[in-house]
């Protein structure tokens, strides 16, 4: 698949003290460590090179020793040159097609070849002249396969190869799905923590109309905008430094599209790709449309601690809220704990019991009261403790305690008589 990568104004855009760059991954890979037990397979840039180029050879020879057309050797050997690369130009953009859309286009192809076939033979038995009958049929031929390729290439979307078994299962369980970013999850800068811990691997598609969104955020007139498109300028530099990813990024573009949404879903049809995101608008149209959505909110709800009614947790009481007599709290990770009876708490660490736990579209809210008589006895008994200790002769006896902690009472404020 062919690559581009963004041109260094993207970053320059961004004017911070060291702008954040974006190099291709053929630069960023020289600084990597190639594992040694890494297997070498074919496809790499030398093998495609070296059968693309013993095919130009062959097309070549071919033209030039059978000269067709009448051309003269050297004008064939051109012909069959061209027509390489017009092979070669075919073989890119099937490579970007799905499997579905693959198999629609050949079963189209196909029904449209067998369909000029047999309107050629009811040409055939008609009285137009040979000329114009041979100009009909190779016009139908035509005509009709690039139909069929095309309609069964649009209507491939539309196949269920999950109803053939596991014809296709060794294919389907040995390919990774590409990831296509959107604006929102690089700005949002978490994926950079899920991917560097390996959640995330194979191949991550930014597209361009993105990255002329992150440029525009980056270049906005308002200061808490451009902190964040610079940002996610640097998230974008954090990934393709990570060893096990590899960044793409792709100039395919929708300009009949004006929603960048809208854009994203078909990118991801076409490209058989999963959309990582966390608007929850887009997570919601192209979950309706058929594609995987990974969408990083959820991951992080998933991985907040559990938390069961009946037990104690700590908390620090931040602001009062909206009922009488509560209290607000956040925990470490964002969710909320509203306190029944944390009013009076508010700027202290207290102790509370979960009475309940709500599941909420915005996440999840815990609910927990505050009983501050049952504070103030932990807290007389871990004084009166702490007293003891203090007090000399409280665990040793008064005859018997230490000489030290005997020296350190404090002097009578009465007079000694005896004292002269």
């Amino acid at each position: 698949m062919a690559r581009t990568y963004p041109h260094s104004s993207l970053a320059a855009s961004a004017t911070t003290p060291e702008p954040a760059t974006l190099r291709p991954p053929s630069e960023i890979s020289a600084q990597k460590e190639v594992s040694p037990q890494r297997q070498v397979r074919f496809g790499t840039w030398w093998d495609q090179f070296t059968v693309r180029l013993i095919f130009s050879i062959a097309c070549i020879a071919t033209g030039y020793h059978f000269h067709p057309f009448g051309l003269t050797s050297r004008a064939a050997g051109v012909v069959g040159l061209l027509f390489s690369i017009a092979v070669f130009l075919f073989e890119m953009r099937l490579q970007r097609a799905s499997l579905r859309r693959l198999i629609g286009a050949a079963v189209g192809s196909i029904l449209g070849i067998l369909g000029a076939y047999l309107m050629g033979l009811v040409l055939a038995r008609t009285s137009i002249p040979e000329g114009s009958r041979s100009f009909l049929g190779v016009s139908l031929l035509l005509v009709m396969t690039y139909i069929g390729l095309v309609i069964g290439a649009n209507k491939g979307d539309m196949l269920n190869l999950q109803a053939l078994g596991g014809l296709f299962g060794s294919e389907q369980s040995g390919r990774r799905q590409p990831k296509i970013f959107d604006t929102s999850v690089i700005i949002d800068g978490r994926v950079a923590d899920v991917c560097e811990a390996h959640f995330l691997d194979g191949l991550l598609v930014i597209p361009q109309f993105v990255l002329r969104e992150l440029q525009l955020v980056a270049d906005s007139a308002d200061s808490l905008k451009r902190q964040r498109g610079r940002r996610g300028l640097e998230v974008l530099q954090r990934i393709q430094k990570m060893a096990h990813l590899e960044v793409e990024f792709t100039e395919e573009d929708f300009p009949q599209i004006p929603e960048v949404d809208l854009k994203l879903i078909e990118l991801a049809k076409r490209y058989d790709a999963k959309i990582v995101t966390n608007d929850y608008n887009l997570n919601k149209v192209a979950t309706l449309q058929g594609i995987d959505v990974l969408n990083v909110n959820q991951l992080a709800n998933a991985l907040k601690p559990v938390v069961l009614p009946g037990e104690a947790m700590r908390v620090f009481i931040l602001r009062e809220g909206k009922e009488y007599n509560q209290g607000v709290a956040y925990l470490d990770d964002g969710t909320m704990v509203v306190v029944d009876g944390g009013r009076r708490a508010i700027n202290k660490t207290v102790d509370i019991a979960v009475t309940s736990v709500h599941q909420t579209t915005a996440g999840k809210m815990i609910f927990g009261r505050y009983d501050e008589r049952g504070d103030l006895s932990r807290h007389t008994a871990s004084h009166g403790s702490e007293s003891a200790a203090r007090v000399p002769g409280a665990t040793n006896g008064i005859g018997g305690g230490d000489t030290q902690s005997v020296e350190n009472l404090p002097r009578s404020i009465m007079p000694d008589p005896t004292h002269t």
